[in-house]
């Protein structure tokens, strides 16, 4: 049951009858020649780490080791709670988990990669928000992992999730690609539906660069992936109300590969260009490792 390609892995569903994630959760077996239960449980421990970063935040701020971050996620709840946010309670969920999520990576406590640390926030902040707004059941959550899995394995063979390779749009990029195929296949969407919804993730972010200020995975990867998680809703939306993605996922995924290797060295996790490259940003620098002038 194994697949290298987006193409095999729908040609499989297809074949079999089955969802993306039914054939990622059989592919999990056979790779790791582990029993279903086990495999199950691994996923759940997942699930489980998830839930406590995108919660932890909302109750105790903690500051980034580099001091950059740290309550933002708790004012985006507050923000929201009042009845003030624009965005609408699900968008606004997505967001706040998302960036709760960097609070607790940046502040050495325990998340998921999914796929990096530094984008680690997407895939819980759409898939928790998803199951609070629609009372969708774990079991329901765990299918949408097993599909944002598949999808980013497809990008770790074919393409990168790298920043340092590729940029942010390896990072970033490929978590909301992830995000959004699994909010499609939670949602009731198709396995095509769900590639198509990766592939217009990947292309709305085409050309991010990663550019973490003081090369720190702080600022502006926070914010980066609460707009992974907006572009992952934005992207299932479309998906589920049967707009078509031009660019099949494979051919997405190497034209995302190929721009990320094309990028200079300064936009690749450098620190050296982009936001990291700004006065502001060598200010914070200097101060944040040795107090010194910019």
């Amino acid at each position: 049951m194994d697949f290298n390609h987006g193409t095999e892995l729908l040609q499989l569903c297809a074949e079999q009858g089955l969802s993306i994630s039914q054939v990622m959760k059989i592919r999990e077996t056979e790779i790791s020649q582990m029993r279903g239960e086990e495999v199950e449980v691994k996923m759940r421990k997942a699930l489980e780490i998830m839930k406590n970063s995108v919660k932890e935040p909302l109750i105790q701020p903690v500051k980034s080791v580099g001091g950059l971050i740290g309550g933002e996620a708790k004012k985006l709840e507050e923000h929201r709670r009042m009845g003030k946010s624009i965005c609408g309670t699900m968008l606004s969920k997505a967001m706040t988990y998302a960036m709760a999520v960097l609070e607790v990576n940046a502040s050495m406590g325990v998340i998921v990669a999914a796929p990096t640390a530094g984008s680690s926030g997407v895939v819980p902040g759409v898939l928790l928000a998803l199951q609070e707004e629609y009372q969708l059941k774990d079991e329901e959550i765990l299918n949408g992992l097993y599909t944002a899995g598949a999808v980013g394995y497809l990008l770790m063979r074919n393409a990168s999730v790298a920043g340092a390779e590729a940029g942010c749009q390896a990072e970033v990029g490929a978590a909301s690609a992830m995000a959004a195929a699994a909010a499609v296949e939670v949602m009731g969407g198709s396995p095509q539906m769900c590639l198509d919804a990766a592939s217009t993730a990947l292309s709305n972010l085409l050309g991010l660069v990663c550019d973490p200020v003081a090369g720190l995975v702080e600022a502006p990867c926070q914010t980066r992936n609460s707009m992974g998680s907006a572009n992952a809703l934005v992207c299932a939306e479309q998906a589920l109300a049967g707009v078509v993605q031009m660019i099949p996922f494979d051919e997405m995924a190497e034209a995302m590969y190929h721009v990320g290797r094309s990028l200079p060295f300064e936009l690749r996790e450098s620190a050296l260009g982009g936001c990291a490259g700004t006065e502001a940003a060598c200010k914070s620098t200097c101060e944040i490792f040795g107090g010194g002038k910019a």
